[in-house]
């Protein structure tokens, strides 16, 4: 792990003395929760379970649930406690905060599993706009099923002062639902549904941005701490406030002329460029201790021009959650990029013959390193459901469900179908590459029942051309191509818009991979993944 997370201050100090400063934050002499815990809340189960809050300074609270009592003392305005571990329960409880001269107390709080659903327009993106969703939002209701929305807000500076106005858990209904993260959503439906039987309920806690990079989702201290981010990303990010705040100075001026003048103007403001840090400041800090089993993450669309710098982004962002929640190797669950073809609106017959470089390929191989590389991280690939001329794709049933079985099968153990077809080893057969896949299933197949699509072959001069493929086994596919007589190197779905359909026995798609190490677009000199 780097130095730059072991320089960070324990999450305790964080919470209780710099995190007060927040601007804005009113401290009462009333005792009250924090706005994560309001009616209808989730506590996580099986681990102790942090509740916190403000008070006047030196003030006693103690808090009671489930048959606990504990206390703690205000410091600096703020308190906290910890909850022993507890096993599930559906059925609803008071939890009270109570001081000298009042008590906060919460109804109807269950214990079950938590989950952060984070990223940007494809986490963001409601069911109301998803694929034919009247008739699941019209079956939404369920107070198993419970839903927690963090409203945006950007910050230079930490803040932990959640509105209590706009923030409450409401259990799954028409109405929650309709306006709720459509990933998020479908996810907690089937890891719900799943765990009926054991009666734990699931809590979804969403928190996303449409457009937003990684590296806005990150500390300040994280970033500045690191020499590549501190000479790349933070520079670049001045740079593009500065021409931002020209920008705006144009078209004020431009804007008064047309008004002086008596014409209409009807140009629209210049959008705000995005900061590093400013989303955690200003949303995701406002989380953190709460107790959580995990995260799902779609996200990497404003990444994929720095596709091979997010090899080591994205896992650092992971480390930085990890070590400022202080709840361990917490799951970490990503959405490989979906396919998409840059609004170009090809024939799939044209996009099948291009072999080429493409970021967005380079992104999802970043994803899968990040994977490979840190402790229960997974990718769930969704190359079967995008849209060629959407960056939208708004089938996000599948995409749900697909992180959800990557959670039954890491975080609960259960022996599930998780993953589709997985390189495993190449090896070169004359003209033919021999390909091995693990999590074949019962044997590999195709989504459509036609030979394998989307694999290209190259020799020692690294040009790719389309190659043939057929299943030569359970678990192989051999690739040839009559253009290259000495293959050397395989690529599958290297594409902005992969069209693939190798899948396994249980119709989950194969992920996109390359067999060769040569340098990418993106990949910068001496560059190097950590």
């Amino acid at each position: 792990m780097s130095s730059i997370f072991l320089r960070r201050p324990r999450l305790g100090s964080l919470v209780s003395l710099a995190l007060i400063a927040s601007a804005g934050l009113r401290l009462s002499a009333d005792v009250r929760l924090h706005p994560t815990f309001s009616d209808h809340a989730v506590l996580q189960r099986g681990m102790t379970v942090p509740v916190w809050g403000t008070a006047a300074d030196g003030e006693e609270v103690t808090v009671e649930f489930a048959g606990q009592t504990k206390k703690a003392v205000a410091r600096n305005g703020r308190w906290m406690v910890k909850l022993n571990r507890m096993k599930a329960s559906a059925a609803g409880a008071d939890l009270k905060a109570s001081g000298p001269t009042n008590a906060a107390v919460i109804h109807d709080v269950v214990v079950g599993e938590v989950w952060i659903c984070s990223g940007q327009s494809n986490m963001e993106w409601p069911m109301r706009a998803s694929f034919n969703p009247e008739a699941d939002i019209a079956a939404s209701a369920n107070p198993n099923l419970r839903l927690f929305n963090v409203t945006k807000r950007r910050s230079p500076v930490v803040k932990t002062d959640l509105d209590y106005a706009t923030h409450a858990w409401a259990a799954a209904s028409p109405d929650s639902v309709r306006n709720f993260s459509a990933v998020g959503y479908y996810f907690g439906r089937t890891l719900e549904a799943s765990l009926r039987e054991k009666g734990v309920p699931v809590g979804i806690i969403h928190t996303s941005w449409g457009g937003s990079p990684a590296e806005v989702w990150m500390s300040s201290e994280v970033l500045s701490g690191d020499t590549e981010y501190a000479l790349d990303i933070l520079p670049q990010s001045t740079r593009d406030l500065i021409r931002w705040e020209h920008a705006v100075q144009t078209w004020e001026e431009k804007k008064k002329a047309a008004e002086s003048s008596g014409g209409t103007f009807s140009e629209n403001r210049p959008g705000q460029p995005w900061r590093p840090s400013e989303l955690y400041n200003g949303m995701l800090a406002n989380l953190m201790p709460y107790a959580i089993q995990g995260a799902i993450w779609y996200q990497g669309e404003s990444n994929a021009g720095r596709a091979w710098q997010y090899r080591r982004l994205f896992a650092d962002m992971i480390r930085n959650w990890r070590h400022d929640w202080q709840q361990g190797d917490f799951w970490f669950l990503a959405v490989q990029l979906a396919p998409w073809d840059m609004n170009r609106k090809r024939d799939l017959s044209v996009i099948a013959a291009e072999v080429g470089d493409s970021t967005w390929a380079e992104l999802r191989e970043a994803q899968n390193h990040v994977a490979s590389t840190l402790k229960n991280v997974d990718v769930a690939v969704i190359t079967d459901v995008g849209d060629k001329d959407d960056i939208h794709p708004t089938k996000k049933a599948p995409v749900g469900d697909r992180l959800a079985r990557l959670a039954l099968a890491g975080a609960y153990g259960q022996k599930i179908d998780a993953h589709g077809p997985r390189l495993q080893t190449s090896a070169i057969r004359g003209t033919n590459v021999v390909l091995t896949f693990k999590d074949a299933g019962n044997g590999l197949t195709t989504l459509d029942g036609g030979a394998p699509t989307g694999f290209t072959v190259a020799g020692a001069d690294k040009k790719f051309h389309p190659a043939t493929a057929r299943i030569s086994g359970p678990n192989q596919v051999t690739v040839s191509s009559p253009m290259v007589a000495a293959p050397v190197a395989v690529r599958y779905g290297w594409n902005n818009y992969p069209v693939v359909n190798l899948a396994n026995s249980g119709q989950l798609p194969a992920s996109p991979f390359r067999t060769d190490t040569w340098k990418v677009t993106t990949q910068t000199p001496g560059s190097s993944p950590r």
